[in-house]
């Protein structure tokens, strides 16, 4: 028989598992592989998604890609989605280090937070952080017609989201604000 903090704990690890399966089928085929070798295709093309840290700044890249649809516009808007998809994905992986360090960090006793709280305030700066993503790009490979999508997040709007998030705890709040470019660097490499 399972006690209250046990059953709580597996619940909290059984929801995030939902979560991440969810948002790897939302993405299903946005995977973009990487170095693709696509003659005169731009580098993020070929390269993929991906997360960077350069002279940019701290940088969600995702790509996604759309075959030829009878419908331009339908297509652009598929391989759009497929590129947000990518950044979800991309995200949630590095927001789970961030929960996982955090947890880590935030001990036992009367000041631990549980998983599930820390799991809910993730989720919900997940969603607000991906309404920031933008498209920066698109590319059209002339001989297959097959339409690319690059969608960027910002660090720095991750970091800005999670400072005015009311409903989130304050100590994962200060962890995220003081720690996340360390982690974003740490999963960047």
């Amino acid at each position: 028989m399972l006690t209250r903090i046990q059953f709580k704990k597996y619940w909290a690890h059984t929801l995030m598992l939902i979560i991440v399966a969810g948002l790897s089928a939302c993405s299903g085929k946005t995977t973009v592989d990487s170095d693709l070798r696509i003659k005169g295709a731009p580098d993020w093309v070929n390269e993929g998604t991906n997360i960077l840290n350069d002279k940019g700044g701290r940088l969600f890249h995702g790509v996604g890609s759309a075959p030829p649809m009878g419908d331009m516009s339908l297509q652009k808007t598929t391989a759009d989605n497929r590129a947000r998809s990518e950044v979800a994905r991309v995200l949630s992986t590095y927001m789970e280090v961030v929960s996982s360090d955090y947890l880590a960090s935030s001990g036992s006793g009367a000041d631990a937070v549980t998983e599930q709280s820390v799991s809910r305030d993730i989720n919900a700066v997940t969603k607000i952080n991906l309404s920031g993503a933008k498209v920066i790009g698109r590319w059209r490979d002339k001989r297959t017609n097959v339409i690319y999508s690059i969608v960027e997040l910002d660090m720095k709007r991750v970091k800005d989201v999670v400072s005015k998030v009311e409903q989130m705890n304050d100590g994962l709040r200060s962890f995220i604000l003081s720690n996340g470019d360390n982690i974003f660097d740490r999963v960047a490499k």
